[in-house]
């Protein structure tokens, strides 16, 4: 089974108070991109596809010495959204999709490893990396099934009921999917949210509702999850860096 990577970098990052993409936003004098963009390549993909939205032209520069696709993503609908614009891409591909998100510099490799080999080892469709969190405020949460590794859904926190903000277990945003029934799903979902808009992370409801096999991986360090939506967070990213060179 083959893999290929698709990486989310279409947001404006408005938390973060600039024009500039947010995944343009440096640490170390890297912009962010660079770091996932590193990792991704480490795992020797058959294909990446970069989902590229606010100011496209500038982030299609920033990864222009990678071997990256572009895909855009106008208007920008949400993360489920953003997923369907690579669906040409992948027609007669029938490998796994490693889904990355364009501000979580601190992903490690090898955890990734591990998660696409847990991923294959239980025969999932459907697999989240996950972590537990001492204050998971703001975090969509993962719904196990009898604390097995089964997941039932993944909840946005927003839309989430007080017994499911009780959980821990947060979502890191990194997923591995059956490329084929991911792309029959995501043709499921609905903006029928909040925040009106397709969600990535309502495939897992489905999927589970269709007696595919969905899992989580957990990571013992929450730290390489971390994403980035405000600078007070991008200056705690690049603490933990220097402190790693330290």
């Amino acid at each position: 089974m083959g893999l290929a990577v698709i990486i989310l970098a279409a947001g404006k990052g408005s938390r973060m108070r600039s024009d500039l993409p947010k995944v343009l936003h440096k640490v170390k004098e890297r912009p962010l991109i660079e770091y996932v963009l590193d990792a991704s390549n480490a795992l020797d993909p058959e294909k990446t596809i970069l989902i590229v939205g606010h100011q496209a032209a500038l982030v299609k520069n920033a990864a222009a010495r990678y071997s990256v696709t572009t895909t855009l993503q106008e208007p920008q609908l949400g993360t489920g959204h953003a997923v369907m614009q690579a669906k040409t891409a992948f027609e007669h591909f029938e490998g796994e999709i490693l889904i990355l998100s364009g501000d979580t510099p601190l992903v490690n490799v090898q955890t990734l490893q591990h998660l696409i080999e847990f991923h294959r080892s239980v025969n999932a469709t459907a697999t989240v990396l996950t972590a537990d969190l001492k204050d998971p405020a703001g975090y969509g949460r993962v719904i196990r099934h009898n604390n097995s590794d089964i997941v039932l859904k993944i909840v946005e926190h927003k839309d989430a009921t007080e017994e499911e903000r009780i959980v821990q277990e947060i979502n890191s945003g990194i997923y591995v999917f059956n490329a084929p029934i991911l792309f029959q799903t995501l043709a499921e979902i609905t903006t029928n949210n909040t925040q009106k808009e397709y969600y990535l992370t309502d495939v897992f409801g489905i999927c589970f509702n269709k007696n595919k096999r969905v899992v989580a991986f957990k990571t013992t360090n929450h730290n390489e999850i971390m994403g980035i939506n405000n600078m007070k967070q991008l200056r705690e990213v690049e603490q933990i860096l220097l402190k790693a060179c330290l």
